[in-house]
This record gives C-alpha cells, sequence and structure tokens, in this order.
C-alpha cells in the first residue's frame, strides 16, 4: 500500500470520532506524523506547531492515560489544555450537548471527550465548529487503536498481513481495532464467549473495510484456537467502567479467556501482547505474561502521547 504523502492530505478541521471514518492513507499519515514528532521529542527538539490554542477536555468518565497524555500532549505542543468535569460545566445540569458545542466553539480551538454514550460524541461534533476528538464511549477507543496501530508497526516494521487476536470482552476495544486492522489489511479475530461477542453493525462495518484494504475479520469463541500463529496477543479487562455490578458474573463467564503463558505459548514465537491499561492481573491477563518478555504494554501506553500528539496537531 503506499506511502500517505504530506502534499495529497489535509487533516485540519475533522473530527476523530471513529477509524472507519478514515481512509488507510490518512491513518498511515497519522501514524508517520506521530512517529515524526516521537522523534523530536526523544531529541528534544521543541515542536511547538499549536502554540496559542486551546484544548478543551470533556470527562464524564475518569481516567489517567487520557487525561494526562492529552495535557502533556498540549504542552508539548505548544498550547494550553482545559479539564472540564461535569462539575466544571453546565452539561452535566440540564445544558443541551448542541448548545455547550456551540459555546466551547467560539472559545476553543479543539475539544476531546472522554464519555459513555457515543451518540453524544457524535451530537457534540455535529454542533461544533471545531474538530471534536473522541477520547472513549463505550462503542469507541479510537485514540488507543491509533497508539496500538503505532506500536505494532515500530515493532513489527509493518501492519498488513499481521495477524491479530483480540481475548475478551467485545468492547469498545475490540470494536476500533477491528476497524482500525481492518483499514491496514490486518487479521483481526475477536474471541469473546457467547452474550459478549462484538456489535454485528461494527463487524459487517470492519468486514467491508477489510475487503477493500485486504484485511480479514473473524469473529470466534475458542480463545486457544484463535490465538495459534497470532503476531499479536490483545486482551482488556473484563468488566468496564460502570459495569462494576456485573463483575462476579462476568469472572464466571470469562473463565478460560485469561491471556497467560499457555495462550503465549500457542502464538507466533516473536508475539507482542498488548492491554490498554488499567489491568487487572490475575484476571483477563496474568502476571508473568504482561511482566513478561512478550509485553510491550509500557511502550503502549506512552504511545498514546504521541499518537495524540499527531491527531491534535493535523486535525488542530
Amino acid at each position: 500500500m503506499a506511502v500517505a504523502k504530506e502534499a495529497s492530505i489535509n487533516l485540519k478541521g475533522r473530527d476523530f470520532v471513529t477509524l472507519h471514518d478514515f481512509t488507510a492513507d490518512e491513518i498511515y499519515y497519522l501514524l508517520e506524523t506521530a512517529e515524526s514528532l516521537k522523534a523530536k521529542q526523544k531529541a528534544g527538539k521543541p515542536h511547538p506547531v499549536l502554540k496559542g490554542k486551546t484544548l478543551g477536555m470533556i470527562f464524564t468518565k475518569s481516567s489517567t492515560r487520557t487525561r494526562v497524555s492529552f495535557e502533556v500532549a498540549m504542552y508539548q505542543l505548544g498550547g494550553s489544555s482545559l479539564f472540564l468535569s461535569e462539575r466544571d460545566i453546565q452539561l452535566g445540569r440540564g445544558e443541551t450537548i448542541a448548545d455547550t458545542a456551540r459555546v466551547l466553539s467560539r472559545y476553543l480551538d479543539g475539544i476531546m471527550i472522554r464519555t459513555y454514550s457515543n451518540d453524544d460524541v457524535l451530537e457534540l461534533a455535529e454542533y461544533a465548529d471545531i474538530p471534536v476528538i473522541n477520547g472513549l464511549t463505550d462503542l469507541l477507543h479510537p485514540c488507543q487503536v491509533l497508539a496500538d496501530l503505532l506500536t505494532i508497526k515500530e515493532y513489527k516494521g509493518s501492519l498488513s498481513g499481521l495477524k491479530l487476536v483480540y481475548v475478551g470482552d467485545g468492547n469498545n476495544m475490540a470494536h476500533s481495532l477491528m476497524f482500525g486492522g481492518a483499514k491496514m489489511g490486518m487479521h483481526v479475530v475477536i474471541a469473546s464467549p457467547a452474550g459478549y461477542q462484538p456489535s454485528e453493525q461494527i463487524v459487517q462495518q470492519a468486514s467491508e473495510d477489510a475487503l477493500r484494504y485486504g484485511g480479514k475479520i473473524e469473529i470466534c469463541s475458542d480463545p486457544l484456537e484463535a490465538v495459534k500463529g497470532a503476531d499479536v496477543l490483545y486482551t482488556d479487562v473484563w468488566a468496564s467502567m460502570g459495569q462494576e455490578a456485573e463483575h462476579a458474573q462476568r469472572m464466571r463467564d470469562f473463565h478460560g479467556y485469561q491471556v497467560n503463558q499457555e495462550m503465549v505459548d500457542l502464538a507466533h514465537r516473536d508475539v507482542i501482547v498488548m492491554h490498554c491499561l488499567p489491568a487487572h492481573r490475575g484476571e483477563e491477563i496474568s502476571a508473568e505474561v504482561i511482566d513478561g518478555p512478550h509485553s510491550v504494554v509500557f511502550d503502549e501506553a506512552e504511545n498514546r502521547l504521541h499518537a495524540q500528539k499527531a491527531i491534535l496537531a493535523l486535525v488542530m
């Protein structure tokens, strides 16, 4: 696949709500920009490309990585950020999303939102006159997957043709991994127990993307069969934020889905193991694996910063 060229791609003013909205070349361009900005940061070279610009960050779901990485990203890009919880703005007290979008568009240069409902992000993007970035919803987590693709590319050299196996809940991570992997020509396998498999609509959309870009989407329920020959082994918590009441039931339903040494041994000999964090050691992943030689989890976490800097720099 041709490498994206800066001269032919302009993402300024675009929303970043889902990777499904971007072409393969646009995603490659985001990754190339992330690599460039990461190299500059590592070399200590200033890159204040967003000097004088401000990002508003709306949080109705708390976060470690999302808040810190976006704040640091704006600082390193020469701009500033504002943390806005439900207690800080009127959104949680009756003002409509549309009105909030219109008002914030008069003050800010971009909005990042981390919330529960994906429809809220879509509505915010519809009425805002500035770029809206999806920091996470219950349906999607595109910023994380851009960082994941950056990490895989760093370790594997390329993306097309790789087998990525996700073991666990068919949640927002599974959805965005399917979208990102499909566009990059990867073979994405989602292994989830019955009742926890990903959205059929997203599977269909990702499968159409995969057909166009030379990838493949596969859904199954046998994790041990799925991980055979995997180049990338991925997992996430079994009970996400807001699902705490389901924890005990999910522990039973996901028995046999832990990413442990047995699974790693079934994968490719140089498999890399990924987790979007926070991890519940001893549940969805064993401590032996997350701290082991195949784990790239903390490089992956760092790459949230670099991938998000690319998004910010290109859309704002």
